[in-house]
């Protein structure tokens, strides 16, 4: 069996990372975003520190980077538990100019050592997983996964619209009105909205209140102002949650809960939020989408004249067969 510094090229080290790396690891993956086709994807180093600040989350112990004989950052891996010691993300970038020194393999075998120590806090049972993205043309990451035992079992679009004229006005369903976000105030019930729009989504897990405020709301540029809420009386039946990401609009969650559906709710949120956009003078925004969404998103977005810019590929290592999280009662 290896071990997980085998395939490393002499003159580089692994090490744990260490906080005064933050914006080493950011420009880490601005680099390998730009060689993937798309830099809006890198985070800033404000979303890098908040992910960094997840509860339950340490550097020490959960994040890896490799050095080269300068002490020059030029790969990083973490291993973040998404739910309940089962569904497990890693997040590999590498320098693509040093894709032949073994920095893929040491750390993709770093993070499943770490993952397999979360096996027995699972609950009895379930099924235990370690998904990594990448970029679906990056043809030699594809190869790291594969060989080293990963699956490809879903793809992602990155899709966008550059907006040369005012979009279209929204025509919003009978009973919905779209009213400010209050902050503080309404943290919980937008929240639980947004949570239970998204649970029929291919593998969706139940979200932590305390991230997704931290992750949110916690952002240094956040602006309530951009989130869009449609109410139908006093529930909220749908929620456009808006930001900016690397310089243009970013749409970073639509969701329409169940009884709102098939209404034209999804559609009239995402064109208010391009409105509001355009307002502002952004014409170029994003979001990302699953591309087998079982909701129709991609439907949506093409339909409100977006187009797919990158493809993403998620791939994945079961550690444990059982019961997938979502599944579980």
């Amino acid at each position: 069996m290896h071990t997980t510094t085998d395939s490393l090229a002499p003159g580089f080290s692994l090490r744990p990372a260490l906080l005064s790396d933050l914006e080493a690891v950011c420009s880490l993956m601005r680099e390998v975003c730009t060689f993937e086709g798309d830099a809006t994807l890198a985070n800033s180093v404000d979303d890098m520190r908040r992910e960094w600040q997840t509860p339950g989350f340490s550097l020490e112990t959960d994040a890896w980077v490799v050095t080269d004989a300068d002490g020059r950052i030029v790969g990083y891996n973490e291993m973040m538990d998404h739910h309940a010691h089962s569904s497990l993300n890693g997040d590999l970038y590498l320098n693509p100019a040093l894709r032949d020194k073994g920095i893929g393999q040491t750390l993709l075998r770093v993070v499943e050592a770490r993952a397999r120590l979360e096996i027995p806090k699972a609950a009895e049972g379930a099924r235990v997983y370690l998904r990594n993205m990448t970029g679906r043309k990056d043809a030699q990451a594809c190869l790291l996964h594969e060989d080293e035992g990963y699956a490809a079992i879903r793809y992602t679009w990155r899709m966008g619209i550059s907006l040369a004229d005012p979009p279209q006005a929204p025509l919003w369903p009978a009973g919905v009105e779209l009213r400010l976000f209050v902050q503080g105030i309404q943290n919980r019930i937008v929240f639980e909205a947004a949570d239970e729009s998204f649970r029929d989504h291919w593998g969706h897990t139940p979200a932590d209140f305390e991230t997704w405020q931290l992750q949110k709301l916690g952002a240094q540029d956040f602006d309530p102002s951009l989130w869009h809420i449609a109410w139908a009386g006093d529930e909220v039946a749908g929620v456009s949650l808006c930001r900016y990401r690397q310089g243009i609009g970013w749409v970073g969650s639509l969701g329409v809960r169940r009884p709102w559906r098939r209404k034209g709710l999804g559609l009239a949120l995402l064109q208010h939020s391009f409105a509001e956009f355009y307002r502002r003078g952004t014409l170029e925004i994003g979001l990302g989408v699953d591309a087998s969404s079982l909701t129709g998103a991609t439907r949506l977005y093409e339909k409100a004249g977006m187009h797919v810019v990158n493809e993403y590929v998620l791939y994945e290592k079961e550690l444990r067969a059982g019961v997938a999280a979502q599944e579980q009662a």
